[in-house]
């Protein structure tokens, strides 16, 4: 059983470093597409994103969602929401890497959980503790910065960093799962897409039948380059701890930032460097914070189990456990599941609060960003996106 254990986590591990991998050489992929403008490049991703989850959710045979998903108009106009902003999200990043501009994109997602806890404090009312304000203030100074090293605000990575947030949040109140998140946004996109293309082929500027069956080939795959890491992600969400996936999600930027530098071989003068390392900073803060809150949500839990497991025998004596007055096994798992259970001792109530930092199961990047910078939304359930996931969170390039 603990071998079993191990090898899924090996497994979660490999497929977390594929997913938050590809996302982060993704810059390379889509200067390969040129001469294809950003928008036709744009275009083509949302057609054959919605082709390539379309023929992977027919082989799986995972239709359900969708009629639930139509009779309920509310969730079907966040979907739209959530499908205008990932189309923002792309458009901006595409034309970044493509006109030189990789390593302000990547600053994009390393602010990205900042601005995610900015919205969680003004829209969601959240509270931050002390550790998380210092960071949230660090990362202002560093927009200010970079700011004057650029001579303008960086406006690229406040709109990939801004919209992926929205994108997370819009992401968490729809609840879908990966593919099935991707698939509803890329059919709402599908034919404003295909229309682009269609009037693009008609004024003699769509380069797909034009430059070659290569050309065509690569335009084609980027439904795969979008969609093959969410399917990473989702199999490494299942098996290794939020706390990790918050971890690897750093990969991505980093990767990018890399990319840029050294390969593309854009500038960074003194006054981006400092820009960068405040930024550095602050995220140094939001993941050591995270990291204590995580060894204490576990030592909560470590004593609510062993308190459960005294109390057990007296309270299967206890005839009404668990609908008015939770104690022992009965009280924990009201408290770890959601059963509602009204009187907690304290080491239930140890548990739910350990919950509000550290709750809900992994249903895309957003639990996963959330879980390393240790935001909580009103629900207790982390909601900030990772780069690239076409989910939320916490997914997007």
């Amino acid at each position: 059983m603990a071998g079993t254990s191990k090898s899924e986590g090996r497994t979660g591990l490999l497929n977390g470093l594929a997913a938050y991998g590809m996302w982060g050489l993704v810059p390379l992929f889509w200067p390969l597409l040129k001469p294809a403008g950003a928008t036709e490049i744009l275009a083509h991703r949302m057609v054959w994103s919605l082709a390539f989850v379309a023929v992977a959710l027919l082989v799986v045979r995972r239709w359900a969602w969708a009629g639930e998903l139509l009779r309920q108009p509310r969730r079907l106009g966040l979907v739209v929401i959530a499908a205008a902003v990932i189309t923002v999200n792309w458009g901006v990043y595409i034309w970044a890497v493509n006109s030189g501009h990789v390593v302000e994109a990547s600053l994009g997602y390393f602010i990205n959980p900042l601005v995610t806890i900015a919205m969680g404090v003004l829209i969601l009312k959240e509270r931050l503790r002390p550790v998380q304000w210092a960071a949230v203030g660090v990362g202002f100074s560093a927009v200010l910065v970079l700011t004057i090293g650029y001579g303008r605000p960086p406006w690229i990575s406040l709109t990939l960093a801004f919209s992926f947030a929205t994108y997370g949040l819009v992401k968490k109140k729809v609840n879908l799962g990966g593919v099935e998140s991707l698939a509803a946004e890329t059919a709402i996109q599908f034919l404003p897409a295909l229309g682009y293309l269609l009037w693009l082929s008609a004024h003699g500027g769509l380069t797909f039948a034009t430059e070659g069956i290569g050309h065509a080939s690569l335009l084609a795959s980027t439904g795969l380059v979008t969609a093959l890491p969410l399917v990473c992600f989702g199999a490494a969400a299942i098996r290794v701890p939020l706390s990790t996936l918050g971890l690897l999600q750093y990969l991505a930027p980093v990767f990018q930032f890399l990319l840029g530098v050294l390969y593309f071989g854009e500038a960074m003068p003194p006054e981006r460097w400092a820009g960068f390392a405040l930024v550095w900073l602050a995220l140094v803060l939001l993941t050591g914070d995270a990291l204590r809150t995580s060894r204490r949500t576990a030592r909560a839990l470590g004593l609510a189990v062993t308190e459960s497991r005294a109390e057990a025998p007296a309270a299967n004596d206890t005839a009404g456990v668990g609908a008015t007055g939770a104690t022992g096994a009965t009280g924990v798992i009201g408290a770890m599941g959601e059963t509602g259970a009204t009187g907690e001792t304290g080491a239930t109530g140890a548990v739910r609060e350990a919950e509000s930092v550290a709750s809900g199961v992994p249903g895309g990047a957003a639990d996963a960003a959330a879980a390393a910078v240790g935001v909580t939304t009103t629900s207790g359930v982390p909601g900030a996106p990772a780069p690239e996931a076409g989910v939320s969170p916490l997914a997007k390039q």
